[in-house]
């Protein structure tokens, strides 16, 4: 296939800059000029460098340059705790504060633990969606795509390393940024980790559209490693309720409370099984006393069961299907006793019935519908001002395919959906999921909606979070001794963070002095298998040591654990 391509000239062109290079280099070397011999090697790797895939202008954002003299931290804010289920020990968290800050001291405490993340990102459409350094981007901004392309990689390339290996990770998007998105992911999770795209059909045209009235929207999903997630789903396939099911089984009762004969409602269910929100119950168009269920053929095979079967309906032997049917004699008794087969007035061929009741899970697909109505609504009837929240049925459909006690991430939390979909799974199965949400509070997003929400749900579905927001620790205020000592100040809400605890839980306690140690000894203070974050220059003697190994007590140094990069550096 070589021959049908032209070498190309930049290829050329890149060689003799490399060989140049090269001589320079040796040059270098012999003159033992090792500052320039470091660069050189550095700028020929450059130049070898392939690239693939999707190139941009890079742009530098404002939060990020402020972390190279600002250090972020978490701070509490105390009055918005909610302890709303006094039986469980586990908090989740809702994060205040630019979500690069917030990520960046998530990867202090949950690199490699998250097992799920869902974002629903700005779209870039171009109608003040999208924010950058602090100015909104229009379709005028010639450095529209590229400004949206830097800002999502680098919160990308930080999900990917707060996935455990066996994550996966959700990205909401529209077709103004999915081509370069699809690109991204590819060259930060690998091409060879790319799951499915899910179009997800909106049931909201836009119909300002000049062609093609617009009603859907996409859904990437990546994994962090696919062969260490096909391992562990070898013998357990991904599966969700069909979409929609609890809405159509609703519409079904509605009809035969209508007083409808079953032909009516057949007629009826073929009819509404034509819109894409149904489109899962096709042929689910039959009931009786044992629920809703579709014909499955009798036949189909070779050398069947040539005996007929008597039709009550007819008072006369059925027709055989081709090939004879599929179950032995007895069986096949043993199905008309149970009314288990469908028999016709027609002369067709009897079939067996497949209820929806024993075929209501199915693997995910790639098309999914809801309506966003009842989501609109719900926020609504709270006093909550969004637009376009995601839809729950969508958000339960896809966090519930996954363990009960799985960690979620969302740092575009919105209207706070994840974590309302979270709370709602564990009330529904008994899980002890986890959420983590991160939001700015541009135009009181976080307070007056995410919060809002997840404060409004708490007597319907009890749950406890804590509500931390970013703040900074100047390194140019503190000398490298006194930086040390101040950081010690923000450990308390990284050890909760990481844990998903309140700290007054004396299973996790924070020693900064060997006084505070020496005084919970005293009081008999200290819980079996506890754990302890000890600071470095707290020295235990032997009797501490021994206390601590009895109780089966595991400790950790601080403050390295969290911010030992930024000491060194």
């Amino acid at each position: 296939m070589s021959k049908d391509f032209i070498e190309r000239p930049r290829k050329n062109e890149k060689d003799g800059a490399i060989q140049y290079v090269k001589q320079l280099l040796e040059q270098a070397l012999e003159e033992h000029r090792n500052e320039d011999v470091n660069k050189l090697e550095e700028l020929i790797r450059l130049l070898q460098t392939k690239k693939y895939g999707l190139v941009w202008e890079e742009h530098a954002e404002i939060v990020e340059e402020e972390m190279k003299t600002k250090i972020p931290v978490f701070v509490e804010d105390v009055e918005k705790k909610i302890a709303g289920n006094p039986d469980s020990h586990n908090y989740n968290f809702l994060l205040e504060g630019d979500n690069l800050h917030s990520l960046k001291l998530l990867e202090k405490t949950h690199a490699g633990n998250i097992d799920v993340i869902y974002i629903d990102p700005p779209y870039n459409t171009g109608n003040k969606d999208f924010i950058y350094n602090d100015s909104f981007i229009d379709k005028t901004d010639g450095y529209r795509h590229s400004k949206w392309m830097s800002f999502i990689s680098k919160r990308l390339e930080i999900a990917r390393e707060l996935l455990s290996d066996t994550g996966v990770i959700f990205i909401s998007i529209d077709d103004n940024e999915q081509a370069q998105l699809k690109l991204i992911c590819d060259e930060i999770f690998g091409e060879e980790n790319f799951i499915a795209s899910i179009t997800r059909n909106t049931n909201s045209s836009k119909n300002q559209s000049l062609y093609i009235s617009v009603s859907h929207e996409y859904c990437l999903v990546y994994s962090k490693n696919g062969v260490a997630l096909a391992e562990k789903h070898k013998d357990n396939k991904w599966a969700v309720d069909k979409n929609n099911i609890e809405e159509y089984q609703k519409k079904v009762n509605q009809l035969r409370k209508a007083g409808l004969t079953n032909e009516e409602i057949t007629a009826e269910l073929k009819e509404l099984t034509k819109y894409p929100r149904f489109i899962d119950f096709t042929n689910y168009w039959y009931f009786d006393d044992y629920g809703l269920y579709r014909k499955g053929d009798l036949g189909g095979v070779k050398n069947g069961n040539i005996i007929p079967l008597f039709n009550p309906l007819t008072q006369k032997m059925d027709p055989i299907p081709p090939g004879g049917f599929r179950y032995k004699p007895e069986k096949l008794k043993e199905l008309v006793k149970d009314n288990r087969i469908h028999f016709h007035t027609d002369g067709s061929l009897p079939t067996i019935k497949r209820y929806l009741s024993e075929n209501s899970k199915q693997r995910p697909k790639s098309i999914m519908s809801d309506d966003q109505r009842p989501d609109y609504k719900l926020l609504k009837d709270m006093g909550i001002s969004f637009d376009n929240p995601k839809q729950m049925t969508f958000m339960l459909r896809i966090l519930g395919i996954f363990e009960k006690d799985s960690i979620i991430l969302d740092f575009f939390a919105g209207s706070g959906t994840t974590g309302h979909a979270v709370a709602q799974l564990n009330k529904d199965d008994g899980g002890n999921r986890k959420y983590i949400l991160c939001t700015n509070n541009e135009n009181n997003i976080c307070e007056e909606v995410t919060y809002k929400r997840l404060t409004n749900i708490k007597k319907e579905l009890p749950h406890n979070l804590k509500y931390f927001k970013t703040d900074f620790v100047d390194k140019n205020y503190f000398p490298d001794f006194q930086l040390e000592d101040e950081l010690l100040n923000y450990i308390t809400p990284l050890v909760e963070l990481e844990f998903g605890i309140d700290i007054s839980n004396p299973s996790v306690q924070i020693i900064l002095t060997e006084e505070h140690l020496a005084d919970l000894i005293k009081e008999g203070k200290l819980e079996k298998d506890s754990t302890l974050f000890i600071h470095s220059e707290v020295f235990l003697d032997s009797k501490e040591e021994a206390i601590l190994s009895q109780l089966n007590i595991s400790r950790q140094v601080i403050p390295d654990y969290y911010f030992g990069k930024e000491l060194w550096s």
